[in-house]
């Protein structure tokens, strides 16, 4: 029997996030196909979230530490979110850069 799958949905503010991305890259940066592929590859993991959303890290830095909220690694980007269980939803909350640190 297959794994009953989950439904992703998306905070408005994490649309917005994922739009400001693609506008940094491809207009301050110039390079809209880097933008493109750079949201693309955000959008695949985004996804990816309706399996196994569990076996992904617990945030461990900043304001959604500690408060049952996971993140997900995509290149210098983290997509945190939160699992509802009772009803199969996972909940896309932000997506933050994650830049290196001096």
């Amino acid at each position: 029997m297959a794994k009953k799958k989950y439904d992703v949905q998306l905070y408005p503010k994490a649309l917005k996030d994922i739009d400001e991305i693609y506008a940094y890259i491809a207009l301050e940066k110039l390079a809209p196909e880097n933008a493109k592929g750079q949201t693309d590859r955000i959008w695949n993991a985004i996804f990816s979230l309706n399996q196994y959303p569990e076996a992904h890290q617990d945030r461990l830095l900043g304001k959604y530490t500690g408060k049952g909220y996971k993140q997900l690694l995509v290149d210098n980007y983290v997509i945190i979110y939160k699992i509802d269980e009772l009803n199969m939803v996972v909940y896309i909350v932000t997506v933050q850069y994650q830049g290196q640190k001096n």
